[in-house]
């Protein structure tokens, strides 16, 4: 007889974890025989978080502010985080709309739970992060990836035209990361008020991630979906502190969603984790109404990184690449090299990293079929690092396609 803790349940089959970290203990192995290892792999600042950032959290701790707090967050963080996306987007979100969460991942996690049903279909951008496809899988909905547009020199944009033809009875959810993951590109407000209006025509729900939203580097191109007036009525918004604040490990983010569902929204969120962090919400508090002058340093540090990134890989055999918009990823075509060399892209991803001691990850690491042609580079590594990585990558292109 099978041991009953071997049987999970059948879901379980359909959830993949996530590459990148898969990538980070390979490479953590190499180090530790010795090798010389750059990574562009995982999508965490290098940047410690803001001194003020970890004095307010020293000093909650020194209070003794270590237990409990309500399910939706401490009144003071959810006023700040209502401040916060008011001033910067012209918005009216008030802080009864705000569930804080264990990171941007369980807000994600919270607003597929809470509104898609089994058979649903739920379409995602092709590629995108993982965790929309692996979350909507679970809860017995089917993904139904619509294929992003790429141009050389200029990246990905969303296709509103397959998009729309995707859109079905049985479709529940629409969910867009913007600033996005893996490519580094920003959906303009030409392409938001189009998804917009297919949302309300069809009667869609819009799940809109901004957790990068302060990584935009053509500032005129960048439009929350929280500045249209009536978002209420087709959209659910994450955001979190883990990317602008480099509070990666500090597991701190919020669902934004009009107030009549937060009371059925937060039955659901005691049951998964009580509540957030208790020091972390009041370092979350200084992060968005302190000084801000660290972050807007790094920000502009990752600037520079897109720029030198671009600037050296463009001359890289077989690769097409573009300048990202925003975020701090690069997601060039390789489909060139693949062919010369007969490689796939995952075999390509092995050679670099055993051969060449680099660090990517394959396209297919993100849901999709557009994955197998590309491969996703985080700058989110030393300006250094990223010079010679992307030397070494450059050289790598020429010995496999034998141009060396």
């Amino acid at each position: 007889m099978k041991a009953p803790t071997l049987e999970l349940q059948p879901l379980m089959s359909e959830i993949q974890g996530e590459t990148a970290f898969a990538f980070l203990a390979l490479a953590k192995k190499l180090q530790a025989q010795g090798r010389r290892i750059i990574s562009f792999g995982i999508g965490q600042p290098d940047f410690p978080t803001p001194a003020n950032i970890r004095e307010a959290a020293k000093k909650a701790l020194d209070e003794g502010f270590t237990g409990y707090t309500e399910t939706a967050g401490i009144p003071e963080l959810r006023e700040a985080i209502a401040w916060y996306l008011n001033s910067r987007y012209g918005s009216d979100v008030s802080p009864d709309e705000v569930v804080v969460t264990t990171g941007a991942k369980t807000a994600i996690f919270i607003a597929i739970a809470s509104y898609v049903h089994p058979g649903d279909e739920v379409i995602v951008p092709d590629p995108s992060y993982y965790a929309y496809a692996m979350t909507a899988k679970f809860f017995g909905a089917r993904p139904v990836y619509a294929p992003m547009k790429f141009e050389e020199d200029y990246g990905f944009s969303l296709d509103i035209e397959t998009i729309e033809r995707l859109v079905t009875d049985r479709t529940r959810m629409i969910i867009v990361n913007n600033p996005h993951n893996p490519t580094g590109s920003i959906f303009d407000s030409e392409q938001l008020e189009q998804l917009y209006d297919i949302a309300r025509r069809r009667n869609i729900i819009l799940l809109f991630d901004e957790i990068y939203d302060n990584f935009v580097y053509e500032k005129e191109k960048f439009k929350s979906i929280l500045s249209f007036p009536d978002w209420r009525d087709n959209v659910l918004y994450v955001n979190g502190f883990s990317k602008t604040f480099s509070m990666t490990g500090w597991r701190l983010g919020y669902l934004v969603v009009r107030k009549e569902v937060v009371p059925k929204i937060l039955d659901l969120a005691v049951s998964v984790y009580s509540c957030p962090p208790s020091f972390a919400q009041k370092a979350g508090i200084e992060a968005l109404k302190g000084d801000w002058s660290e972050v807007r340093r790094m920000i502009s540090e990752f600037e520079k990184r897109a720029n030198l990134l671009y600037s050296i890989l463009k001359d890289a055999v077989g690769f097409e690449t573009y300048k990202p918009h925003g975020a701090f990823y690069m997601f060039p075509r390789v489909r060139k090299l693949l062919d010369k060399t007969g490689l796939t892209v995952e075999e390509l991803v092995h050679k670099l990293l055993y051969n060449y001691g680099i660090v990517v990850l394959p396209g297919t690491s993100f849901p999709g079929n557009l994955g197998k042609d590309f491969i996703r580079l985080s700058f989110a590594t030393a300006t250094k690092d990223i010079e010679e990585g992307a030397r070494i990558i450059v050289k790598a292109s020429r010995d496999l396609a034998g141009e060396g």
